[in-house]
């Protein structure tokens, strides 16, 4: 097949034509290279559904603090979980922390 014969081929014709020169070039660019390529709308599609997550995550740790907090305005509940989450005593009180092996077995894997 010579030259004149690829050049007589219709879609040598049709590819070889300025506007779809143009436009090729023109789609090229916008998927790759410029600033605002597809490529990067990917990106920042993924970054923004990871927000999306993590704001969900938030807000549901939001309700459940505030929950913690109105349970905690309650004096019986507070020194509740100060006995439980700081070991605190009160004066002349002994506390005693009983571990079960199994959790002693963690704590050593650590």
């Amino acid at each position: 097949m010579g030259w004149k014969e690829i050049r007589k081929n219709k879609w040598f014709s049709i590819l070889t034509n300025i506007y779809v020169l143009v436009l090729t070039v023109f789609v090229i660019w916008m998927t790759f290279f410029d600033t605002n390529s597809l490529l990067i709308h990917l990106e920042l599609r993924r970054e923004i559904k990871k927000l999306e997550k993590q704001q969900e995550f938030l807000r549901e740790e939001i309700a459940k603090d505030k929950k913690v907090i109105e349970k905690l305005s309650d004096p019986e509940e507070l020194e509740k979980f100060a006995r439980e989450q700081y070991y605190l005593k009160k004066k002349n009180e002994e506390i005693y922390i009983i571990e079960y092996e199994d959790s002693i077995k963690n704590k050593e894997d650590e």
